[in-house]
């Protein structure tokens, strides 16, 4: 039922609470490890403990791949270079099995897929949810008495994006509801995932929640 569902949204820490400056090759090596341990481990928060892990610079000095943190770190400012990391987490459906090998073939394309979307992130919400809700219902869509519901089926489809089911997260509350009923890895996987990355999506969910009201009541 759709009264279970928390149709609420509590202020996060957006993209605009990420600093600005000039992080040197060895801080943009601690960001990479601290964004993987924040989309990896359940019980890690990049904010809360403000992008700390373990490491060292000994450690990092005697890495083959440091050219890649320098280059980083002369080319994009602190903003960028999180919303980097942040690109190849949401980009993969196993964010534990990302390394630096497969972030410099592949992260450029991965960061310029997000810039784009970000663009017009509102436009395609609009449009995935408009979708959605052009043969379901509210009920319809979060229901999962029987299974998967039909917003899991759509995001493993490729229906709607990542975003998409992280903004509507952030409207209804549902990986609460659905961490309850779906002992299900293939959910847990994506649960996780949309958990972790809805402090980052930066959206103006009251705009968000006056489209979703125009389609339930249109």
């Amino acid at each position: 039922m759709v009264a279970k569902l928390d149709f609420h949204y509590e202020p996060t820490r957006m993209r605009s609470r990420i600093g600005r400056g000039l992080m040197t090759p060895y801080e943009v090596y601690t960001t990479y490890l601290a964004m993987k341990k924040h989309f990896t481990d359940v019980k890690y928060d990049f904010f809360k403990y403000n992008g700390k892990t373990r490491s060292s610079v000994s450690a990092f000095n005697k890495r083959r791949d440091k050219y890649f943190f320098e280059r980083m770190s002369r080319k994009l400012s602190d903003d960028e270079i999180k919303m980097y990391f942040i690109s190849n987490f949401v980009a993969t459906d196993n964010p534990s099995a990302v390394w630096v090998g497969e972030i410099i073939q592949s992260g450029e394309r991965n960061y310029q897929n997000l810039t784009k979307k970000y663009q017009s992130l509102t436009y395609t919400f609009t449009q995935e949810c408009t979708n959605l809700f052009e043969t379901n219902t509210l009920d319809q869509i979060f229901d999962c008495s029987k299974g998967h519901p039909i917003i899991l089926k759509a995001y493993l489809s490729g229906d709607i994006s990542v975003e998409c089911a992280t903004i509507l997260d952030l409207i209804f509350n549902y990986t609460k509801v659905f961490d309850r009923k779906l002992m299900d890895p293939v959910w847990e996987t994506v649960s996780l995932k949309v958990k972790k990355y809805k402090p980052f999506i930066n959206i103006d969910i009251a705009k968000c929640k006056k489209i979703i009201r125009e389609m339930i009541h249109d």
